[in-house]
């Protein structure tokens, strides 16, 4: 008898020391958030259970009842509060659990998003609470001084990424950030670039590239469209690109743009000016960068959506009609 409690007084001792070890383990192991997780909500008045469930089907947690028990160990589940948080991809489920004890995230995190316009950005940037925010009352070319450029226009010199930062950092930190890592990036790739292209700079190859950016719906694609539209650039044709129309539209643009919009005249209407618009019109990513710095070689000179995001290239306008006609008139 002696023997058997012996026997089960060892093995007891031995499951808490390893599940004392797995536990440590698991609550000093970075959970390796993914980018769509970053951002979570916790609803008010929520149980510990509620929590850890919301926490799993935000991707945070992959099963809830590590973080349950880590809580009711540590004796957190009293103080765990309801919110909004913003955390480091690297969290831990410790360092979470004082996140969400303190009501504050352990870092705070801000993603520039390809194809939106530098106002998109200024908007996001306002909205984020854990930023100290110190330029929504400076213009653009106040906050280009700040980050040492000598352009007077922001729209495109970003680059669009996910930042991660202290709480109560600066927006100037983050903005210079994505500034540096833009200026850097256009760099290298203006150096390896195609020859031959009809860019006076690595300016007007960025305009480009926010112009790709902008019309392409298919990623693979984004070379082609260059390509086309670098061609165009070459025979003297217009571009004739609708993003730029709407971008020179400003507020005006209700979702829809129309015959007289088309016809109106702005420096960004390429249907009534020849040439690149005066800026880029959005935050180009890389690939954009490199489709217009590499664009595919071909003839086509036209191309029209074929309604699931990818377009059929034409070479000349009478089979441009035709595509037209076929993928959007639907005849």
């Amino acid at each position: 008898m002696m023997r058997l409690f012996k026997k089960l007084f060892i093995i007891g001792v031995l499951a808490i020391l390893i599940a004392s070890a797995w536990l440590a383990y698991y609550a000093v192991t970075p959970l390796n958030l993914k980018p769509t997780s970053q951002e979570i909500t916790i609803a008010p008045k929520s149980s510990l259970k509620s929590i850890a469930q919301q926490l799993v089907q935000q991707e945070v947690l992959k099963e809830p009842w590590g973080f349950i028990i880590l809580a009711k160990l540590l004796r957190k589940e009293p103080s765990l509060q309801a919110g909004n948080y913003t955390l480091n991809k690297n969290v831990s489920p410790y360092q979470l659990l004082l996140s969400l004890n303190n009501g504050k995230a352990t870092q705070g995190s801000l993603t520039f998003i390809e194809g939106r316009t530098f106002a998109q950005m200024r908007k996001k940037m306002k909205q984020n609470d854990a930023l100290k925010q110190t330029v929504a009352t400076l213009s653009e070319s106040e906050i280009l001084k700040q980050m040492g450029s000598s352009y007077s226009k922001a729209e495109g010199l970003f680059f669009p990424d996910t930042f991660y930062f202290d709480r109560g950092t600066a927006d100037t930190v983050v903005l210079q950030r994505s500034y540096d890592a833009m200026q850097t990036k256009l760099a290298k790739a203006w150096e390896g670039r195609a020859a031959n292209l009809p860019y006076k700079n690595s300016y007007e190859a960025l305009i480009m590239a926010s112009i790709v950016e902008k019309e392409t719906g298919k990623a693979s694609e984004r070379p082609m469209i260059a390509g086309v539209f670098i061609n165009r650039l070459r025979k003297g044709m217009r571009l004739q690109t609708d993003p730029t129309v709407i971008y020179g539209m400003g507020e005006d643009y209700d979702g829809n743009i129309r015959k007289k919009d088309l016809l109106t005249d702005t420096p960004y209407n390429t249907y009534t000016r020849e040439g690149l618009p005066p800026t880029p019109i959005a935050m180009p990513g890389l690939a954009a960068i490199e489709a217009a710095l590499h664009p595919e070689e071909t003839k086509a000179l036209y191309f029209v959506g074929k309604g699931d995001g990818s377009h059929a290239f034409t070479n000349n306008l009478q089979d441009h009609n035709r595509a037209v006609v076929k993928y959007q008139l639907k005849k």
